[in-house]
């Protein structure tokens, strides 16, 4: 026996730090990444055509061609393997002044491109990192610079910075040769920045995510094992208490039945008094009348027996009229057949506190007989009433 509560608590003590170190690895939204999504942005594009890209790579001023507002608009879609589709229309302006084909010009010429471009993504290899996605791309388009139309075959760097998952910063340039050499078109390098939204987006793990995964289904593999001993060393003792439970559940199950037996004598005597009040019947009244006559005595004479053997039994009087008549009028003749019909049992001895009254007016007829319905008066009297419920019994 010694040795066997040994056993549990080694158990209990190994089964408790891996829980603990279940608990501490978890994945977590750093562990998702976006796999595949559409991107739309917007942005600012810069133009050098210069003639000489290399050499004034960076001489901004000169070679460098801005418009002061967005002029970059672009929507891709995204795929798990790391490639993207990319369509890309830009506007530019080249300024007078500026040096565009190696020569300065004098006037402000418009410059218009759409591309398409194939993109991978470079975390595809050097895994990934999170807020930093850069690639590379291949593509081509059209475009009409220094007022002349051509192809171009186009190369793309940048990377993208995120600072959510649906926003983030896009920087690139690209390279664009012309697809067939012409007097007057030269090879040029456009630069673009802007924002970028994704939406669309399908999430699944990163290696790291997957790495985790993995690691915790070991864990759980392993805290399976070790529970299912603990279970078989608990097993005797649940058995013992079984014995107990199944006794526990005994005496329940008697005092439930004891309830249900309780309540089911309740709801038979109500039935029981409701059936007898029933039997008795309504107490009638005639046309525009209040009076209790002889019938309606003797349901009431008789209701008054039952009251009488039921000291417990408390009852609300409702009294009705039909629909003839103004609802103002009807309402105050219900009241009258409620109060008369009160009063005629605490005549013969019903005390007051078993009876309770409401007045309903033409409210709740018993048949069709509302104001728009023509009716003969045999309907009409079925719903100059008194009625009965029970309130306590």
């Amino acid at each position: 026996m010694r040795t066997i509560k040994y056993f549990s608590f080694l158990l209990l003590f190994l089964a408790a730090n891996i829980s603990k170190a279940q608990e501490e690895l978890q994945i977590t939204a750093k562990d998702s990444i976006v796999q595949s999504s559409w991107i739309v942005g917007v942005g600012f594009n810069a133009v050098d055509d210069s003639g000489n890209v290399f050499d004034g790579l960076f001489d901004v001023g000169d070679e460098w061609n801005i418009v002061p507002f967005p002029s970059r608009v672009s929507i891709g879609r995204y795929f798990k393997n790391g490639l993207g589709l990319e369509a890309i229309g830009t506007y530019n302006k080249y300024k007078d002044g500026k040096i565009i084909d190696d020569e300065v010009i004098f006037e402000d010429i418009p410059y218009y491109a759409f591309d398409a471009r194939l993109t991978y993504d470079l975390n595809q290899i050097i895994g990934q990192t999170g807020w930093f996605d850069p690639y590379i791309g291949i593509g081509a388009g059209y475009t009409d610079a220094n007022n002349r139309g051509r192809g171009t075959y186009n190369a793309v760097v940048g990377f993208r910075t995120w600072f959510s998952d649906r926003w983030g910063l896009d920087f690139n340039s690209t390279g664009k040769w012309a697809m067939k050499s012409e007097v007057g078109v030269t090879n040029h390098i456009q630069h673009a920045a802007g924002v970028v939204y994704q939406f669309g987006i399908e999430k699944g793990l990163s290696k790291r995510g997957e790495e985790k995964l993995e690691l915790m289904a070991a864990i759980a593999k392993e805290k399976q094992r070790q529970t299912d001993s603990i279970n078989e060393v608990n097993r005797l003792r649940d058995e013992a208490l079984l014995a107990e439970r199944l006794e526990k559940q005994k005496r329940e199950d008697a005092l439930a039945a004891a309830e249900k037996a309780k309540l089911d004598e309740l709801n038979n005597k109500r039935n029981s008094i409701k059936s007898r009040i029933e039997e008795l019947g309504y107490v009638y009244f005639d046309l525009n009348s209040s009076v209790v006559n002889r019938k309606s005595k003797d349901v009431l004479d008789d209701l008054a027996e039952v009251l009488g053997e039921i000291p417990t039994l408390k009852l609300k009087i409702t009294s009705h009229t039909d629909s003839r008549g103004t609802s103002m009028y009807n309402d105050w003749l219900s009241q009258r057949r409620v109060e008369k019909t009160k009063a005629y049992l605490l005549s013969i001895g019903v005390r007051e506190d078993k009876l309770l009254t409401e007045a309903y007016g033409e409210r709740k007829l018993l048949n069709e007989c509302n104001d728009g319905t023509y009716c003969p008066e045999e309907k009409h009297a079925v719903n100059r009433r008194s009625e009965f419920v029970i309130i306590e019994f």
